[in-house]
C-alpha cells in the first residue's frame, strides 16, 4: 500500500511486489498514476479519506507514506488506521516534516519564531501543514503499535544559497554521507517502523475492501460498490474505486 502523492518515485519501488494499492484523496493525482501504470491486477487505484481507510484488517504487509503525514491534523487516528490494515511484522515507511531543524533552531534563537523547535507537540506553522518533533513521532508510533527500528535525516542542504552555487551531485553525496550520522536536525525525516501485536490475517487478494463508514462488507454491482449493512454506495470512475463520499 502506497499512500499519498508522488507515486514510484523510485523506479524500482514496486518491484518486490505481486500486487501494490495507490490511495490518495486526490482523484487526479490517481488519474496520473494510472496513466503511468496503466490497468491490471497488480495496480489498483483508490481514492479514500486516512481516517477511514476502506480494508480489511490485516491486508497489506508493507505501506508507505512519503510527503503525506504533514497535512494531517490527527496523526494518532491515522496511524492507528494504517496499523488496522497492515498484518503482523509488516513494514511501515513514514517520512515527515522535522520541528527541530537547523533553520527553526536559529530562527527561535535570534527571536524570529515564537515557538519552540524543541518541545514535542505538533506546530501548524499554515492551515494544514504540520511539523512534528521526532520523539513526537516516535511515541505516536509506538501508541499506534508500531516498533521503531531507524531513521534517516535527509535533506541537509534544504538552502536556497546553497543549492544555488553547489553541484547537485556534490549536495547529493554530501548528503547521503550525513544521513549516516544518525542527526536529526534536518527538515525532513525517514522512518522505518515494524507492526507490533496481533492483527487478523486477510489472505484474499480478491476481496479487500469493506465499508469505510461501518467497516462491513461490499457487493459490487457493476462500477458500484454497495454496504450491505446501510446500503451506502461508491462509485468506480477511470478504473478508481472512489471511497472519498458515498453517492446520494
Amino acid at each position: 500500500l502506497e499512500i499519498g502523492a508522488g507515486f514510484g518515485r523510485l523506479t524500482n519501488e514496486y518491484d518486490n511486489f505481486d500486487q501494490v494499492i495507490l490511495l490518495d484523496y486526490s482523484f487526479s493525482q490517481l488519474q496520473y498514476a494510472r496513466e503511468h501504470y496503466g490497468d491490471s491486477d497488480r495496480f489498483i487505484y483508490v481514492a479514500a479519506d486516512v481516517y477511514h481507510l476502506p480494508f480489511l484488517a490485516g491486508t497489506f504487509d508493507a505501506a508507505t507514506m512519503i510527503r503525506v503525514i504533514h497535512h494531517m491534523a490527527d496523526v494518532p487516528s491515522a496511524l492507528a488506521q494504517i496499523r488496522r490494515i497492515l498484518t503482523p511484522r509488516a513494514t511501515f515507511i513514514l517520512e515527515h516534516a522535522n520541528k527541530q531543524n537547523i533553520k527553526s533552531m536559529l530562527r527561535y534563537a535570534m527571536g524570529k519564531q515564537v515557538w519552540s523547535p524543541y518541545t514535542h507537540e505538533p506546530v501548524e506553522f499554515v492551515e494544514l501543514n504540520f511539523d512534528f518533533h521526532p520523539e513526537y513521532i516516535r511515541e505516536q508510533l509506538k501508541v499506534a503499535k508500531f516498533d521503531l527500528q531507524k531513521r534517516i535525516p535527509v535533506s541537509f542542504f534544504r538552502v536556497g544559497i546553497i543549492k544555488d552555487r553547489t553541484p547537485t551531485q556534490v549536495l547529493v553525496t554530501l548528503d547521503g554521507l550525513l544521513q549516516n550520522t544518525g542527526i536529526l536536525y534536518t527538515p525532513s525525516i525517514f522512518t522505518k517502523s515494524i507492526a507490533t501485536g496481533d492483527t487478523p490475517l486477510n489472505l484474499s487478494a480478491e476481496n479487500i475492501f469493506v465499508c469505510p463508514e461501518s467497516g462491513g462488507a461490499l457487493v459490487r454491482e457493476g462500477d458500484i460498490m454497495r454496504c450491505k449493512e446501510n446500503g451506502l454506495r461508491y462509485a468506480i470512475r477511470d478504473g478508481i474505486y472512489d471511497f472519498k463520499a458515498p453517492l446520494d
